[in-house]
């Protein structure tokens, strides 16, 4: 399972586009209406390539000090220029039958297991406890939120 750290404010697909001789990388406006980023802020901001891609090497840059509506090298993306994130990406990130390793973040005010995933979507594990790492299926699925069962530990 991949490691992430605590500090992550979001994670969303995007496409390096040219705009105006610069290359940016637009923040989807799902995003701000979610509070999850705020313009006028400061982010770092990591590029990793899209598993199955066309080709060319995994990378990861961190550019230090990027701002919130600031993309690729630094490149100005306005908020009104933020596009949608691809239908892909639209709604929550799992279907129910779908199987994942989560780790359990928190525990929930009824005792059940936290976890987030994509986008910060949460997973709500009954009979788990903060630091577990079970493989879950999701059982049931809303809009913000999904409900697992542990099928491994």
């Amino acid at each position: 399972m991949v490691e992430i750290t605590d500090s992550l404010a979001c994670l969303f697909t995007g496409e390096v586009e040219e705009r105006d001789g610069d290359h940016v990388v637009a923040v989807p406006s799902s995003e701000i209406e979610h509070g999850t980023v705020a313009p006028d802020e400061t982010y770092r901001v990591a590029l990793i390539t899209r598993d199955g891609g066309d080709g060319g090497t995994e990378s990861t840059e961190s550019p230090t000090d990027a701002s919130a509506n600031r993309g690729v090298a630094g490149s100005a993306v306005s908020g009104s220029a933020a596009r949608s994130p691809p239908e892909d990406a639209a709604g929550p990130p799992v279907s129910e039958g779908d199987v994942r390793e989560v780790t359990i973040e928190t525990l929930g005010d009824k005792g059940d297991g936290i976890a987030k995933i994509e986008r910060g979507y949460v997973v709500i594990v009954p009979d788990s406890k903060p630091g577990d790492e079970p493989t879950v299926e999701i059982t049931s699925v809303r809009e913000n939120v999904s409900f697992a069962e542990v099928v491994a530990e």
